[in-house]
């Protein structure tokens, strides 16, 4: 499902200074990611899988290079422009949850729809829509100790889809859960792309990679190799 272009990365470098020490994270990285594409991004730890993903996400911005979201440059926009473009294009979903403890499910997922500045009425119809989607309806209520790893990850989804981004990026996001709970995740990113949304996971498990329409390799902060899957259903 190709629907026209929502990244585009072109000579991406990202340098870190460490005292003397240069650490080149990226090293010149091309990518363009497609509407509706689920792509899997693989690598040994300090490849620089990470960082691509912190600037893809407009966590982050590259020492070199253009990159464009949705065909908006970022380059040159100031704080609160990459504030407002990350709550309304993106939803990040983390190995880690970044749940707030002392919140409900509810007011997790209610977090992003008041930094969009949404009316209480719409955020209540919205906050219950994202929660039924994950299967989550009836625990709206509960507070992150009170659920399963797998639901705390399933309420971090509801909260990324929140505001109804146009792609999600998942940084390890079965890294924490057993394998069956991690494969019910997964499932359920499947049935979002399904529904439209873009999909980008950093993952080690090559098990959910190959599910995926498309691989990345990176290695030493450059692409190593760029596969399309052949389709699912053939």
């Amino acid at each position: 499902m190709n629907n026209g272009n929502l990244i585009s990365l072109n000579g991406i470098t990202k340098v870190y200074q460490t005292g003397k020490v240069e650490v080149r994270a990226l090293a010149g990285i091309d990518l363009s990611i497609d509407r509706g594409e689920l792509v899997a991004v693989i690598g040994p730890s300090g490849s620089g899988k990470s960082t691509l993903m912190n600037i893809m996400g407009c966590l982050d911005m590259p020492t070199a290079g253009a990159y464009s979201l949705d065909s908006q440059p970022v380059a040159n926009m100031g704080i609160h422009e990459l504030a407002a473009i990350r709550n309304k294009k993106i939803g990040f979903i983390f190995q880690n949850f970044n749940l707030l403890s002392y919140a409900t499910a509810y007011e997790n997922v209610e977090m992003p729809l008041i930094f969009a500045g949404q009316p209480g009425r719409y955020r209540k119809e919205k906050i219950m829509e994202c929660l039924s989607l994950v299967g989550l309806a009836d625990r709206a209520y509960h507070k992150p100790t009170e659920l399963s790893g797998g639901e705390m990850q399933r309420v971090a989804t509801a909260r990324a889809l929140a505001n109804d981004p146009d792609i999600i990026l998942a940084d390890e996001p079965t890294g924490n859960l057993d394998s069956k709970t991690g494969q019910e995740i997964i499932s359920l990113f499947e049935q979002l792309n399904a529904r439209g949304k873009s999909v980008v996971t950093i993952t080690h498990d090559m098990s959910i990679a190959r599910r995926w329409n498309r691989i990345v390799k990176i290695k030493d902060g450059l692409i190593e190799a760029d596969i399309v899957m052949g389709s699912k259903d053939s």
